[in-house]
């Protein structure tokens, strides 16, 4: 994969990449529907692999199944533990018959046809089977933004070495349709107000049932029309909004409540990795510094290959931490 980061504009692809995020909510809500719950949700995620965006291995008959959104070779793949496989090809078509080709797909595979039938997190939401306007598909758009993610994920999993305590996998939350990756201060959080569209508020309370950081990535869409990575705290410390972050380029969206990066600055820079990294760094010490978190105990250096983690002695913690 070349380190090389895609253009990846917005509008050209808008409509694909509508049908693409309402195409991945089919796939994470069947995931949805088979796997235990798991803290904010972590259960209901897709995550990066090398053909697009995979469900991981679900538990259904007959033993397990994965679903893969390959965005190489532009297919719907489902794999069975017994050894079957389907797939069908991605294209110009209508929510509605994806809808219909996916629920054809998890039968071949003698899966469960069944998921929730309306989008989440999408204003306005039409169930699957009623939305039956034809979709464009744009190839080669599509396989820029896999690009893009996979180079997003490299990133924040890089990110995420640097912390001992509680953090999420980098996952893909079809709901919003963004690569995110989160870190836990340990501390309740007040409960969230919800109110966002087309999701619960139990579910959305029981997310942000503690202190955090998160930061990510999405293609765009909603308040904005360019792709960007961003980074939030909840709850919001005193002097968060006004807080100096790199790079330049990065800035406050108080219409979002929170702190964006436009994905060019990146693409455009220097050194990509240091720019985005240096985002993701001082938006979370902007989080973790005025809210107070015990840093000292849950923070290490950034996690390289066969270097296992030096430890501290118990006493020299101790000495840090008064």
């Amino acid at each position: 994969m070349s380190s090389i980061w895609p253009d990846i504009p917005y509008p050209p692809w808008r409509e694909t990449c509508s049908a693409l995020h309402l195409y991945a909510q089919m796939i994470g809500k069947y995931r949805f529907a088979r796997a235990p719950w798991q803290n904010h949700s972590w259960q209901a995620t897709l995550y990066v692999n090398a053909r697009g965006f995979t469900t991981s291995l679900v538990p259904d008959e007959p033993g397990g199944v994965e679903i893969t959104l390959d965005l190489v070779d532009h297919a719907v793949v489902g794999a069975t533990t017994d050894g079957r496989m389907a797939r069908f090809a991605l294209g110009p078509m209508s929510v509605a018959d994806f809808h219909a080709h996916f629920l054809g797909l998890l039968g071949e595979l003698g899966a469960t046809p069944a998921l929730h039938g309306r989008p989440n997190e999408v204003p306005d939401a039409v169930p699957f089977v009623e939305d039956r306007a034809e979709r464009p598909y744009d190839r080669d758009a599509v396989s820029r933004f896999f690009r893009a993610s996979v180079l997003a994920d490299r990133l924040l999993k890089r990110f995420r070495t640097g912390f001992l305590g509680k953090a999420s996998p980098v996952h893909l939350f079809w709901g919003s349709f963004d690569l995110a990756v989160t870190r836990f201060s340990g501390r309740d959080a007040p409960m969230h107000p919800g109110g966002i569209p087309a999701l619960p508020d139990d579910v959305t309370r029981e997310a942000y049932s503690h202190e955090v950081s998160s930061a990510g990535f999405w293609p765009g869409g909603g308040p904005i029309d360019y792709p960007a990575f961003y980074s939030y705290a909840y709850p919001a410390p005193a002097g968060f909004a006004e807080a100096h972050v790199a790079p330049v380029g990065a800035f406050y969206s108080k219409e979002l409540g929170e702190f964006l990066l436009p994905y060019d600055v990146v693409r455009r820079a220097a050194d990509p990795e240091a720019a985005l990294m240096a985002f993701l760094e001082s938006t979370y010490r902007a989080a973790a510094d005025l809210g107070g978190w015990n840093v000292s105990a849950l923070e290490c250096a950034i996690g390289e290959p066969r270097q296992p983690r030096a430890l501290q002695a118990v006493g020299e913690q101790k000495e840090q931490r008064s």
